[in-house]
């Protein structure tokens, strides 16, 4: 598979509770992409974060969040990240959902003989 050297970074942030159809969000997000032939994604747990209505979620031992914060971070060329778009939109209903262009150095998986 091949990205273009100028490629695009969708950013998904989310809560690790939030659920698509019973399954959850950043699940059925990364398997949607998957599905549509992205080049890859990736899922970052955050160990604290706060969003829109400002509640903080932490991973300290004081206050356990069952909702910790979640990065889906997805880099592939325009045309393919923009038709991924409706089904973020469709997916997301609370969140954050960011687009920046970006200068692709390397993309390569492992060669088999």
């Amino acid at each position: 598979m091949q990205i273009p050297e100028q490629g695009w970074l969708l950013r998904v942030f989310i809560g690790e509770s939030d659920r698509w159809h019973g399954q959850p969000l950043y699940q059925a997000i990364v398997l949607k992409a998957r599905e549509m032939h992205l080049a890859g994604a990736t899922v970052l747990r955050g160990p604290m974060g706060y969003g829109a209505n400002s509640r903080l979620h932490t991973a300290s031992i004081l206050r356990l969040s069952e909702d910790l914060p979640m990065v889906i971070e997805i880099v592939d060329s325009k045309e393919k990240i923009d038709a991924f778009l409706p089904h973020v939109d469709a997916m997301v209903a609370e969140g954050l959902v960011t687009l920046e262009e970006v200068r692709v150095f390397k993309y390569r998986g492992k060669t088999t003989i």
